[in-house]
């Protein structure tokens, strides 16, 4: 082994332990996107299906850097206003009746939004861009100084630049294509379900009392829900839920009733229900 691929190798194992402690468990290649994306001060975008653990993989970073989040859920329509900064017109204007000299475009009177908020916190910030594909191309160009400077241009006041520059997820549920502009400035990750190890290791970490059948039954239940059709599939979130309500209920049996009785944890749509319910037995038994 050369001294360059101990280097990466010890990058991706210094985040896989930092973001282990933080609640994240990654594999090593991930782990060293992260690294990068911290050490190179370049915005991390995250693809992959929804419910795959994008958004908490954020969270986690800001726990491993003690770091406050900052998060701007995207929706459509979402627009410089309720992202980058806006103005607080009602106390512009009780100033002006006052003052008539007075400069309305003051400091004073700006409302940062989360981008803004991210740039100016005094310790610095994870900034959190959930969901960036819900939006539409000209809020992703708003964006893009952003991305590329750390700073938001304010056409009446000034240019806002980052205090400490803060560590940025975006994250995608790839409902729509990003920009090339976009996707240019960021490091990339794609976030996929983790395979059945990872995910007991997942299950373990949360419930270390859950007995290791279980663990092994569900896990693969959890797999054979994510290869049917269904209109939501189980994400992580659910695999927990799942396992948490096994322990509420004492641990019992992987049976057909008990995966019947508990299915509204993890198949969150009626046609999926309906669809899974004519199948309990392969949850617990296996495919044919």
């Amino acid at each position: 082994m050369d001294d360059s691929q101990a280097q990466w190798e010890a990058l991706g194992e210094t985040w896989r332990d930092r973001l282990a402690r933080a609640g994240y468990l990654a594999d090593g290649p991930l782990a060293v996107t992260v690294g990068l994306a911290v050490e190179l001060a370049r915005p991390l975008l995250l693809e992959g299906p929804a419910g795959s653990g994008k958004t908490y993989l954020a969270e986690a970073l800001a726990r491993a850097l003690e770091r406050e989040v900052v998060r701007l859920q995207c929706y459509e329509g979402v627009d410089a206003q309720s992202a980058l900064y806006d103005w607080n017109y009602h106390a512009q204007l009780v100033a002006l009746q006052r003052h008539h000299d007075i400069n309305p475009f003051d400091e004073r009177f700006l409302l940062p939004r989360p981008l803004m908020q991210a740039l100016t916190h005094p310790k610095g910030a994870v900034l959190l861009v959930d969901e960036v594909d819900r939006s539409d191309e000209a809020f992703e160009a708003l964006l893009l100084e952003y991305l590329a400077e750390y700073r938001i241009s304010v056409p009446e006041w000034g240019t806002v630049s980052a205090r400490t520059i803060p560590v940025t997820i975006l994250t995608s549920n790839r409902t729509r294509p990003l920009s090339d502009a976009l996707r240019r400035r960021c490091l990339y990750a794609y976030v996929d379900w983790p395979d059945p190890v990872r995910e007991a290791a997942i299950v373990r970490h949360w419930l270390p009392d859950m007995p290791e059948p279980l663990v092994a039954a569900l896990v693969r239940a959890v797999g054979c829900l994510r290869a049917w059709p269904l209109v939501k599939p189980a994400g992580l979130a659910e695999t927990l839920d799942w396992a948490r309500a096994s322990r509420a209920l004492g641990y019992p049996p992987w049976t057909e009733a008990f995966v019947g009785a508990t299915l509204g944890t993890v198949v969150k749509d009626q046609v999926d229900l309906e669809w899974v319910r004519a199948r309990v037995g392969e949850l617990v038994e296996g495919p044919p």
